[in-house]
């Protein structure tokens, strides 16, 4: 099943259909589509039985962040080895967390405006969690898992190397910097493309005068930290709630570890695909 947020509205998406849920449950489920994972056990019982391809047609432009508000966004720096290694640190020992604060959530197709001439892409899978819930055994993790989407951990280093020591929250929170969709999927549905922990994550870049380069491709096989380490290193310190998102990192291949170092300039696009899971798309532009 893949849910998404369609005009602010909850909607289950089967191709390029979305059924309402708010009014195909007759009001048994809310339009909010950051609210159904406070019932999302419920909500998937009574969505198994329906049938998304009965919607209406939708277009990619009007869909909003699959998950609008979470109420905790827990980004992880440094999660794959090799990109930790073309950023000059040693692989951690433990998570390194920070936060994306949630007025940077987009859609996973739009326009971003560039505040200046150091902005990068960082290509993650997000996973978002149904059950929250504190002391979260790795073997239990997946179960508290509603499922997995398409995230930018877009990035003003400028801002996000202010000062020492640098701090990351900021230069990583500007709008419309972070992205995430088109939609969740549920872990079932990847289950049948693919392995939930082995997915292909690819970031290509498109210049303006047409020119198309592959920025990052790698795997999530290669974190550092799985999914189900996060969950568990994450739930032994806080409450887990549903609804709260997990960045969990990005591959190598970002233009701040590169020589000369690379930056998104007006006219680019950015196309991301995560196997199993789908694709966004963001257009940049210079400041009026």
């Amino acid at each position: 099943m893949r849910i998404a947020n369609l005009s602010g509205r909850l909607v289950i998406v089967e191709g390029d259909h979305a059924l309402d849920v708010e009014r195909a449950s007759s009001g048994a489920f809310s339009s909010d589509p950051q609210g159904v994972y406070a019932r999302w056990e419920e909500f998937v019982g009574w969505a198994t039985s329906q049938d998304a391809s009965s919607g209406e047609p939708f277009e990619a432009s009007a869909l909003g962040a699959a998950i609008p508000r979470p109420a905790q966004v827990f980004a992880i720096g440094l999660n794959y080895a090799s990109h930790a290694d073309e950023s000059g640190f040693e692989a951690p020992k433990d998570p390194v967390v920070f936060t994306k604060f949630v007025s940077s959530f987009a859609g996973p197709d739009i326009d971003v405006e560039l505040p200046g001439d150091t902005v990068d892409w960082e290509a993650e899978l997000v996973a978002v969690i149904g059950t929250g819930g504190t002391d979260i055994s790795e073997d239990d993790a997946w179960s508290h898992i509603a499922g997995l989407s398409v995230g930018q951990d877009l990035s003003d280093r400028t801002v996000q190397f202010w000062g020492h020591p640098p701090q990351f929250s900021l230069g990583k929170s500007r709008t419309g910097f972070s992205p995430v969709g088109p939609s969740v999927v549920t872990l079932d549905e990847i289950d049948t493309l693919a392995d939930r922990s082995d997915l292909s994550v690819r970031c290509t870049l498109t210049r303006a005068d047409g020119s198309t380069e592959v920025l990052q491709n790698g795997r999530t096989r290669d974190m550092i930290f799985s999914i189900p380490t996060l969950v568990a290193r994450l739930s032994a310190v806080l409450e887990l709630l549903p609804g709260d998102v997990i960045f969990t990192g990005t591959p190598a291949g970002v233009g701040h570890g590169r020589t000369p170092r690379l930056y998104l300039r007006a006219g680019d696009v950015l196309t991301t695909e995560i196997e199993a899971v789908g694709t966004i798309v963001q257009r940049f532009a210079g400041r009026p």
